[in-house]
């Protein structure tokens, strides 16, 4: 309400459906989104009470944005979920979201209402209640004097995780929780009327949510959002419009860079100014040190500075940022001993020897950030491995009805300190910064040692040009910790022959690489490996595909006493 008094006429949010045009859609200023939002609380109140959970499910648009801020002004609960458009995982997962949440009303646009609406009818009954934005009526717009009273505790959002380590659970965050974290991500890298942002993520994950659409309004800034899809099939026009539209503050996960670097050509790049970028969050998966070599020294001639880049570290459960490099200063890459880090210790490797890179998080506040072995849940000695722990404002209030997991993941105690979220995350705090090395869930150990399978992936992926980049690799503790490669491959015009050689080349090349026993390998086709909104593969999901027969191999070599099939 505030940037709606001091801001009304200035734009904030604008989308662009077509990435070819530089024509927008539809613009929304702060004044025009005040009153949308109102309008839309106006409905809510008559309909749902203050803690309701109220279902969002939009396309790509401002209309989401509208219902968001009018469920934060009717003191309802909102509940950011994928369309149910046919595709049977995202279906499954809005329909148990739906009974999960146990949603009160459903909001969505005046295009989707009619099929919502008999899937809410087929899934809650003819008594459930569903509504479109924009059409509402201006009757039905409230006051601010008649919206309900809300505090920081009060709850404000369910962001469902997106499951890369088991079933989707809904984050409990409070207005004081969003107001806090928005605060921290302003400390990082400032902010105000002047931000111009430019965004593709989905606005149901929370890093485009928080970090693309919030933080912008919580600054005051403008942000130009763009379909996700568009995105995907053109990457180049992404940055052609962060040129076309001045913009100097973006966020996007490390495959969005990868994705620049690959497919964007000399001849674009020649064409384009990124001088007038200052900001370019790299998060929501792990961030590579060669992507952002790459990416500065090919986009370099176009006016982009390496110290752009600002790596950070979050996740939902801490609403959404946690800490990340401060603006204008160089990411700080440190290379260590892979054999060491495989025993909990960061050290340099020897002179001459191979190491691994690993990007910083960021300043690590230790006020907020703890690295702590996740058996005794005693603090680890500097420069150790362990599992990362955090508190603070930002941290949320526990998962939605999950009252056990509750226990052992919030509010832990650690000596006489209290209050900490146990992350599931595996990192270490070297010279003040944090470095994330993998998740604890994921971990492969191999005689005593823990091997990260981001590491392996990464590995097989650059071994032919067959080898499209998306895998996941997984051990299986039922099965003598037998290591399992599941790799996608482009399988047009390859015989028998040629598969059995890619097999084998990726089996010798990871004893070699990881003195591992001889893994499985299974080739599958592109689109097979599952990943979140974000881009991090689902390597739970995949060992359960593996386990139940799931998968549809192009080809497979098992190791010996593994045949699940």
């Amino acid at each position: 309400m505030q940037q709606a008094r001091e801001l009304a006429d200035r734009e904030a949010f604008s989308f662009l459906s077509d990435i070819n045009s530089d024509q927008v859609d539809c613009t929304i200023t702060y004044g025009e989104l005040h009153r949308e939002a109102l309008a839309v609380a106006g409905w809510l109140s008559d309909r749902v009470s203050p803690g309701d959970r109220v279902l969002l499910l939009f396309p790509s648009g401002l209309d989401f944005i509208k219902a968001f801020i009018g469920c934060l002004y009717a003191g309802a609960v909102a509940v950011p979920a994928p369309l149910p458009d046919g595709f049977r995982a995202q279906s499954d997962r809005v329909d148990g979201i739906l009974r999960d949440a146990a949603v009160s009303a459903v909001l969505t646009d005046e295009k989707n209402l009619p099929g919502i609406a008999d899937w809410l009818t087929g899934q809650a009954g003819p008594e459930a209640v569903c509504g479109a934005v924009g059409d509402l009526g201006p009757a039905d717009g409230a006051g601010e004097g008649q919206l309900p009273a809300v505090s920081r505790d009060s709850l404000a959002l369910l962001q469902y995780t997106s499951g890369s380590t088991g079933e989707p659970k809904g984050v409990m965050i409070t207005h004081g929780n969003l107001l806090d974290n928005l605060e921290l991500i302003r400390q990082c890298v400032g902010g105000g009327p002047e931000t111009r942002g430019c965004g593709w993520l989905p606005l149901i994950h929370d890093m485009g949510l928080m970090g693309q659409v919030l933080w912008i309004a919580y600054v005051g800034g403008r942000c130009l959002l763009m379909p996700p899809t568009e995105f995907l099939r053109r990457p180049y026009r992404w940055l052609e419009l962060i040129d076309a539209h001045g913009i100097d503050s973006v966020a996007a996960p490390n495959f969005a860079y990868q994705l620049c670097n690959r497919t964007v050509t000399d001849e674009r790049i020649a064409k384009l100014d990124l001088s007038r970028w200052k900001v370019a969050f790299n998060g929501a998966e792990p961030v590579l040190a060669d992507t952002l070599a790459t990416f500065a020294e090919r986009f370099g001639p176009a006016g982009f500075r390496v110290e752009t880049f600002v790596p950070c570290y979050g996740m939902a459960e801490a609403t959404l940022f946690v800490c990340g490099t401060d603006k204008g200063v160089a990411p700080t890459v440190t290379t260590v001993d892979p054999a060491a880090l495989a025993k909990g210790e960061f050290t340099a490797p020897a002179d001459g020897a191979s190491g691994r890179e690993l990007v910083s998080s960021g300043t690590a506040d230790p006020a907020r950030i703890r690295i702590v072995d996740p058996q005794t849940e005693e603090a680890v000695p500097d420069s150790g491995v362990g599992e990362i722990w955090v508190r603070g404002g930002s941290v949320a209030q526990g998962y939605w009805q999950q009252t056990e997991l509750n226990g052992r993941t919030f509010d832990r105690s650690m000596a006489d300190e209290h209050g900490f979220l146990r992350t599931g995350d595996l990192g270490v705090v070297y010279e003040g910064q944090l470095y994330v090395t993998g998740r604890l869930k994921e971990v492969i150990n191999v005689r005593g040692r823990n091997l990260y399978p981001q590491d392996l992936e990464r590995t097989v992926s650059g071994l032919h040009e067959r080898l499209t980049g998306a895998g996941a690799v997984f051990s299986l503790p039922e099965h003598s910790n037998a290591v399992v490669v599941v790799q996608e491959i482009k399988p047009r015009s390859l015989e028998l022959d040629d598969f059995q050689e890619i097999t084998d080349l990726i089996r010798r090349t990871l004893v070699r690489e990881f003195s591992i026993t001889v893994p499985s390998v299974v080739l599958v086709r592109p689109g097979s490996v599952r990943k979140t909104t974000s881009g991090k593969v689902r390597r739970t999901l995949m060992k359960d595909l593996f386990l139940q027969s799931s998968l549809t191999p192009i080809h497979e070599e098992l190791s010996d006493g593994l045949r699940i099939r």
